[in-house]
């Protein structure tokens, strides 16, 4: 197929394309039938749909053949496009955006529809939340690059009454913006869902007016309702109560979105090893969340090497060890003890990880 394209761009590059030439590239590089590559060469035979323009425009604006290869591929509407009066205008939208030379090629290869037809009705979309973000395109090029909202129809009317909502029920300012950033398809689902999805949060305990509302509300659009179910499960399996799993979620909406299997492993290493009671965890559910391997087991080894040592006149809890920064952490419990040092960097940096089950 790349051949075959490569010498496609290299005919119309230097000459107008003939008919059979056109069929051959519909039929060969982009799998039209025979019926269908007639009818979109006769198209072609004008010269206002002259894909020569078209491709001409997109190599002098510094694209690659294999980035026009994937957008016409993907949307060969765009060789149908008037090369100066809707093409050119469509990808200085993006680069006014700040999306330029490699980005804008990559931008593109994933939503080659936004240089066809359906650019009319990205664009109002990009105003609305423009506005929002106060035209800090640099959130707003995340958002794009994460949702595509000419799929739907009328995606302004959409978007504008789902921001309405979200702003109802509290989410506001630049925790909306931070919301939608990470989370775009908030903006596009049905009215229904979103709603659902609100309900979903409220009846886990969450109040309006809680600043953690917006972080359970992403929580629970990242995730299906099996899997919640699946994650929920796995804590009752270690004697949490259902209770008990509502309080860790609401101190840490971020727990439900950890893998089952970091959930597991970290249960397991707190309360067996470590012997956390169970409260511990519900109270500080985010403990689950930081990483075992670079951070928990090492500052877990190093305490324990020390202890080993009688070094410590009163141990220091590992609650608040897990937590200190790492600089000081490395002066408090490592560079602090000289002669030690070199055999406790390397017991922390490297080594067999695995601290065994006491």
């Amino acid at each position: 197929m790349a051949t075959l394209f490569a010498r496609y761009l290299h005919t119309v590059s230097s000459s107008s394309p003939s008919k059979s030439s056109i069929i051959t590239y519909l039929t060969e590089s982009l799998g039209f039938s025979k019926p269908r590559a007639l009818s979109l060469s006769t198209r072609f035979s004008s010269s206002e749909t002259n894909p020569q323009s078209v491709i001409q425009l997109l190599k002098s604006l510094g694209f690659s053949n294999n980035d026009i290869q994937t957008w016409v591929n993907e949307s060969p509407q765009i060789l149908f496009a008037d090369a100066e009066k809707t093409l050119k205008p469509r990808i200085q939208f993006f680069q006014d955006l700040g999306l330029t030379g490699s980005d804008l090629g990559k931008f593109i290869s994933k939503n080659p529809c936004y240089l066809s037809n359906r650019f009319e009705r990205l664009k109002p979309c990009v105003d609305v939340v423009q506005n929002l973000m106060n035209h800090d395109n640099e959130n707003l090029i995340r958002t794009l690059r994460r949702c595509n909202w000419a799929d739907i129809k009328q995606p302004v009317t959409r978007i504008s009454a789902n921001i309405k909502y979200l702003e109802q029920i509290g989410i506001v300012g630049s925790q909306l913006v931070t919301v939608i950033t990470r989370q775009p398809r908030l903006l596009i689902m049905g009215e229904s869902e979103l709603k659902d999805l609100v309900s979903k949060v409220l009846d886990m305990g969450f109040s309006i007016d809680s600043r953690m509302l917006v972080h359970a509300l992403y929580t629970l659009s990242c995730l299906s309702d099996e899997t919640v179910k699946r994650k929920l499960e796995l804590f009752q399996s270690f004697g949490f109560t259902k209770a008990d799993c509502i309080d860790m979620f609401k101190r840490a909406p971020g727990l439900l979105r950890v893998s089952e299997s970091k959930l597991k492993l970290g249960i397991e290493f707190f309360l067996k090893t470590v012997k956390f009671d169970k409260a511990v965890l519900v109270r500080r559910p985010t403990c689950l969340m930081l990483s075992l391997e670079e951070r928990v087991i090492p500052r877990y080894k190093i305490l324990n090497i020390l202890m080993s040592k009688g070094v410590f006149f009163k141990t220091p809890k590992f609650l608040n060890v897990m937590w200190l920064p790492e600089d000081e952490f490395l002066q408090r419990f490592i560079f602090k003890n000289r002669d030690t040092a070199g055999e406790l960097l390397l017991a922390y940096k490297g080594g067999n990880l695995i601290v065994p089950k006491e």
